[in-house]
């Protein structure tokens, strides 16, 4: 089993920043692939940046593209999604996500391609 655990979330306004850090536990870290998502009331659930196991790949959501950088510490297990000009439809509550298995690609973007999840941070950007 594999324990998730985001933290960092906050109440910001329009054009702050945030940066989130989740910690993984009970796999090698660097064997995990992880993954940041978002999900807003009435909305399903939707990636917003994912990395491959040591960093070198990454990927992110169109409607982040430019403002949010996804980065990992192999050595400290853990991962960070740094949010820049921030607005008030990133709010939401952001759920780190990691996964084991690898069929050979270099990262998941699917909430369904992720075997465990962590509680949930909120994040409210004020207008």
């Amino acid at each position: 089993q594999v324990q998730v655990v985001e933290s960092g979330g906050g109440l910001v306004q329009t054009g702050g920043s945030l940066r989130l850090s989740c910690a993984a536990s009970g796999r090698t870290f660097s064997s995990l692939f992880m993954g940041w998502f978002r999900q807003a009331p009435g909305k399903e659930r939707e990636p917003v940046a994912v990395i491959s196991r040591r960093g070198g790949s990454t990927y992110y959501a169109d409607y982040v593209k430019g403002r949010h950088t996804i980065s990992r510490d192999n050595a400290k297990n853990t991962v960070y999604l740094q949010m820049n000009n921030l607005k008030p439809e990133d709010t939401a509550v952001y759920y780190c996500a990691a996964r084991l298995y690898n069929t050979g690609k270099y990262y998941y973007t699917g909430p369904n391609e992720y075997e465990y999840w962590g509680q949930g941070t909120q994040v409210t950007v004020s207008s």
